[in-house]
């Protein structure tokens, strides 16, 4: 495979993800945290460190609203719910390995 083909493939599986968690509210970031060691929170960063190694400035909010598909402000009220104590618990067993 070419590097051209690569990079394409490489993008549209980025792209589906993205498409898919935003399809998918249901799923909290603590518990994506909990079961993966990421989140879109984390995939935004990645997003915005991507960025900044190729001398592009974007700004963290920029980022996440690349990830969420709006602003995350907005995201967090519609979306985002309490985590519960065994959510946290895990977090925090878990945190290292973050």
């Amino acid at each position: 495979m070419d590097d051209q083909t690569k990079l394409e493939l490489e993008a549209a599986v980025f792209r589906r993800l993205v498409e898919h968690l935003r399809g998918r509210t249901d799923v909290q970031n603590i518990d994506m945290m909990n079961l993966a060691g990421f989140c879109r929170n984390c995939l935004s960063n990645w997003y915005q460190d991507a960025a900044q190694d190729k001398g592009v400035s974007l700004e963290k909010s920029e980022a996440r609203e690349i990830v969420y598909g709006m602003p995350y402000d907005d995201w967090k009220a519609k979306y985002q719910t309490e985590a519960t104590a065994d959510q946290q618990a895990a977090f925090e067993k878990n945190k290292p390995q973050h």
